[in-house]
């Protein structure tokens, strides 16, 4: 399908409302969207400028309640993702869905980028979240789940590594990228002091990258490596790197959305189709108030449009 399909998420959230706004503010012609959405849902949040074709996904005006965590929620929005990939469009822009709503409506996923690696991946592909604010750019090596259970080996991280050297030379058109490092541990462990993994895992992963040619960092400390990101971006100045690798979900999201958080996109890479989301949730404490800022879904679409 030459369009791009747009999922406006929970109804329960602020997904239909940032959606309609974003649509309404970008004025993209009608012939280049489809919408995975519900009429109802979609009328209860707001009015299109547009008369974009919508999928439509059943769902019950009554069960319509902002703020409200449901399983008939969790059961659209699975339902919706499944649609973006059933059709196979040029692209696919999610808008926020709720974990526990998934989990309640039986779908026992901890995020959208799983449920789009099932639907999607083929040939041991592996769905990565890299995290984009200009050229603000953060991997994380691991998504969502329990720091206790946080678990790297050296072949995920050459893996990983690689996936994203393939991600920069066709989507960024980057041929030779320059990639930032994060330590696992405070301090990047001092010398074992603070932690083994540094020296178990990440630098003999780092070593051997390297004799790859790729360009990547021996691990740095982590609390200082951003400084030199968060200055490039506020003085809109070309940064060192292209991209800082973190090894956890907070290592790396803490800094790019305290600096960037209204236009931090998050982008689904290493599968056939590219995905962008707002780096942000439902934001169920706003829902339906007619309060939300769209900014991160329309970079969120502006980013596929850019990279198509």
């Amino acid at each position: 399908m030459e369009k791009i399909a747009i999922t406006t998420g929970d109804p329960n959230g602020i997904g239909a409302e940032i959606t309609i706004k974003a649509l309404n503010m970008l004025d993209i012609p009608s012939d280049k969207v489809v919408l995975i959405s519900n009429k109802a849902v979609l009328d209860y949040y707001g009015k299109l400028n547009k008369n974009y074709e919508i999928i439509e996904i059943p769902y019950c005006i009554d069960f319509i309640e902002p703020g409200k965590v449901s399983k008939f929620s969790g059961e659209f929005s699975f339902q919706s993702l499944q649609k973006a990939c059933e059709i196979k469009p040029s692209a696919i822009v999610t808008a926020p869905v709720a974990k526990k709503a998934l989990h309640l409506a039986g779908h026992f996923f901890n995020g959208q980028t799983e449920v789009l690696e099932y639907f999607l991946a083929h040939d041991n592909q592996l769905a990565e979240m890299l995290f984009v604010a200009d050229n603000f750019r953060v991997l994380l090596l691991t998504r969502h789940c329990a720091l206790k259970d946080i678990t790297l080996t050296k072949e995920m991280v050459k893996t990983k590594v690689r996936n994203l050297v393939q991600t920069f030379r066709t989507q960024f058109c980057i041929h030779s990228p320059k990639f930032a490092l994060c330590g696992f541990n405070p301090h990047s462990g001092e010398d074992g002091i603070l932690g083994n993994e540094e020296i178990e895992i990440l630098i003999p992963a780092v070593k051997e990258l390297q004799d790859e040619g790729i360009n990547i960092t021996m691990p740095l400390p982590a609390d200082t490596l951003f400084v030199k990101a968060a200055k490039a971006y506020y003085e809109c100045t070309n940064d060192e790197y292209d991209c800082y690798i973190a090894n956890y979900h907070d290592q790396g999201l803490i800094p790019i959305k305290t600096v960037a958080g209204d236009k931090t996109v998050n982008m689904t890479i290493g599968l056939d189709i590219l995905r962008t989301s707002p780096g942000h949730g439902t934001a169920f404490d706003i829902a339906g108030k007619d309060i939300a800022d769209p900014t991160a879904m329309i970079s969120a679409i502006v980013s596929v449009f850019n990279q198509l």
